[in-house]
């Protein structure tokens, strides 16, 4: 009887095992995504904002409600660099990071321009300016969005757990012309965060924000065969709210600030 006992116990026991490899192989599915970017051109949107600028928030405003209008990820990336060269106003933005006033600032060497400033609007590396009384922000995208993408990206995003993302893929480019100083990056951004302004020009008030960069990875070099492979460990704090997280990825021109293609999509949970 005890050696019954013995195969018996050994047989749940593998039962037991191979239930749990079962389990935790549909967890490890289910926690990984993926994404391709379409064959027609995808738009970036960079807006350069601060919760220390008291001109912010109505750009701030209008850029969250681009997705109520229609322009969602399928036609143009929206990301939102938070600067720190107005933390010394007396707030300091929760969002800022040099690197994005860094980011900024070589925009503007690229476009010859003398100053940076907020709020500042990027479409596809290019100053933008709304209109007093005409928004013509649906006509430029539509034009971007005709043309047939330069570049192909491909994203693979898997958790590890609540606090790490890693994130790889490929960016190719197969017109040898735009290969020249082109360059792909990796972005983790978040949606749906407000902060209540205790100091500084927006004292008092509660911002919202959308497509905040919590994260930016690269440049990734294209080689000299149009091939570059993306690879990022993103370490999540635990106050991001993984429901309102995104990946992005984008392949743009070092030398022009063209952005050759774009491509987002939600945390994979």
């Amino acid at each position: 009887m005890g050696h019954v006992y013995a195969a018996m116990t050994r047989n749940r026991a593998r039962l037991v095992a191979a239930i749990m490899m079962t389990w935790v192989a549909a967890t490890t599915d289910a926690a990984t995504c993926t994404a391709e970017s379409s064959a027609r051109r995808v738009a970036l949107l960079e807006l350069y904002t601060s919760e220390g600028c008291n001109s912010c928030p109505p750009t701030d405003l209008w850029v969250s409600g681009l997705p109520g209008r229609g322009h969602t990820p399928t036609s143009v990336v929206t990301l939102a660099f938070h600067v720190d060269y107005w933390n010394y106003l007396g707030w300091p933005d929760p969002f800022s990071r040099a690197q994005y006033s860094e980011r900024q600032r070589l925009a503007s060497i690229r476009n010859r321009a003398r100053v940076v400033y907020t709020p500042q609007l990027l479409l596809n590396g290019r100053d933008y300016r709304r209109g007093a009384v005409f928004d013509d922000f649906g006509e430029r995208l539509g034009a971007l969005n005709r043309d047939p993408a330069k570049a192909k990206i491909s994203l693979r995003a898997h958790a590890q757990d609540a606090t790490v993302l890693d994130v790889t893929g490929t960016a190719s480019i197969a017109d040898v012309p735009a290969r020249d100083r082109a360059a792909a990056y990796l972005v983790l951004y978040e949606n749906n965060l407000s902060n209540q302004v205790t100091a500084g020009e927006n004292r008092g008030k509660r911002l919202r924000h959308d497509f905040v960069v919590r994260d930016l990875g690269g440049p990734f070099t294209i080689d000299s065969g149009g091939e570059s492979r993306l690879s990022r460990r993103f370490s999540l704090d635990p106050r991001w709210k993984t429901g309102d997280l995104h990946v992005a990825a984008f392949v743009q021109s070092e030398r022009s600030g063209d952005v050759l293609q774009a491509l987002a999509m939600p945390y994979c949970r």
